[in-house]
């Protein structure tokens, strides 16, 4: 009898079948991996390979100097560099925490509670996720100032708590729960808080995972707040100061020449090596997420439209 192998969706060993998968997959893993590598050895060029031609990918001499001048731009101000990084860290951990308490409870409310309208909220949050941002803009800055948030912390956190897209994915993942069990658990007594807590949550880790990781890469590459809401220097964010670089002063290049003595051109070098550290610092937090949360992010997007 001739043997029939099967080769498993994720198999636990090697197997000669694989290596069609790899000779293909290999490959284009390692021309997606070359930005990344570019960036990082980029940050650590010394000047005279900045500019280098053609360009290489890997440094031959690695440098702090570029992240040294990244934080010497703001000696002459008040405000260090590590201010705006904090700041950051901070609205961005903020937001991811809210976000998932707030598109938790939204999902298990509209999917499993019966009330009027409850289809025409979520056809508009559908609808919701066809608008951009920028479209948003000005509404979104007329709630901020009558709620009385400018020039407040919570102007950086409140406006991205509403993620459309976090509440579609959980609400999948939440549909997919059956009723009879939470049903069961009502029966017993149990509280909605109970049921979010002990049933419904950690049934949805896997989508709560692309939450936080899609929440945390708006909160941390957003600029919007430190620019329409914040007046105050000291509660801006990273982002925004990197945006504001190349227009310190007469400009960061020149402010690099004061302090380093350096003519025009080695400045905008050297003001290159800055933009470069600046990207690696901005770069690092989403692909360490990423990184860790991989595998709940796939798992997300491959049970999202399964019941």
């Amino acid at each position: 009898m001739k043997r029939i192998h099967v080769i498993g969706i994720n198999p636990t060993g090697f197997d000669r079948g694989q290596l069609k998968f790899l000779a293909y997959l290999v490959p284009l893993a390692l021309v997606m991996l070359l930005p990344l590598v570019f960036i990082m050895f980029n940050a650590f060029k010394p000047l005279d390979e900045l500019f280098l031609y053609p360009p290489r990918f890997v440094t031959t001499r690695p440098t702090l100097q570029n992240f040294a001048n990244l934080t010497a731009t703001s000696v002459n101000k008040a405000i260090p560099a590590s201010r705006y990084l904090f700041n950051s860290l901070v609205y961005s951990l903020a937001v991811v925490v809210l976000s998932l308490l707030i598109t938790s409870a939204a999902a298990y409310c509209m999917s499993k509670k019966r009330y009027r309208l409850k289809k025409i909220l979520f056809e508009l949050n559908t609808i919701s996720l066809m608008f951009v941002p920028v479209a948003v803009g000005i509404p979104r800055y007329f709630i901020i100032h009558r709620l009385g948030l400018i020039d407040s912390l919570l102007s950086a956190i409140v406006p991205l708590l509403a993620m459309p897209v976090g509440l579609f994915l959980v609400k999948q993942f939440v549909d997919q729960i059956p009723d009879s069990m939470l049903e069961a658990a009502q029966i017993d007594g149990a509280s909605d808080y109970y049921i979010l807590r002990r049933i419904i949550l950690p049934n949805i880790t896997p989508a709560l995972a692309t939450v936080a990781t899609l929440t945390f890469q708006s909160a941390w590459n957003s600029t919007e707040a430190s620019i329409y809401y914040m007046h105050n220097e000291a509660i801006k964010t990273f982002s925004f100061y990197l945006t504001t670089l190349t227009a310190q002063g007469e400009n960061a290049y020149d402010m690099v020449a004061a302090l380093t003595g350096a003519g025009s051109a080695a400045s905008a070098v050297a003001g290159m090596g800055i933009a470069a550290a600046g990207t690696l610092i901005m770069l690092l937090p989403n692909l360490i997420l990423f990184i860790f949360l991989q595998s709940r992010v796939i798992n997300t997007m491959a049970h999202s439209g399964m019941k």
